[in-house]
């Protein structure tokens, strides 16, 4: 039963990854800047397993990075987010995949909140922007 269980969390990481993937290639299409992945599943009470965090220079910019990620996974892997808010005022935009929760700043909002420092135990890869 280990074996088993140990190649079904494989699979899920590897899907994991591959959708990781695909969302840091749809903020860099947009031309999001200062991305940041957060790898929490080392810590203990998360809400998910990884933040990618990023931010856009305008509204137009946010909401634009939030589409383009929504369409990319639709169209690449067939997945919807379970949740996503803050699309109206755009200076935060929350997409949520279960294992991945994405956060779509202001540049402002990102420093106002910083989430990153809250969650500073998490292992933080920088990733480049475009």
């Amino acid at each position: 039963m280990n074996k088993v269980k140990s190649a079904r969390e494989k699979k899920d990481q590897t899907a994991t990854n591959i959708l990781n993937q695909t969302i840091v290639e749809a903020i860099q299409n947009v031309k999001g800047k200062n991305i940041v992945l957060l790898d929490l599943t080392n810590l203990h009470d998360t809400p998910t397993d990884y933040f990618i965090v990023c931010e856009g220079d305008s509204v137009t910019q946010i909401r634009a990075i939030a589409q383009r990620i929504l369409k990319e996974v639709k169209d690449n892997l067939g997945e919807r987010p379970n949740h996503t808010e803050g699309k109206d005022k755009a200076n935060w935009v929350l997409v949520d995949y279960f294992t991945t929760v994405v956060h779509i700043f202001h540049p402002e909002t990102r420093k106002f909140y910083g989430l990153e420092e809250l969650w500073s135990d998490a292992k933080r890869t920088e990733i480049q922007s475009l």
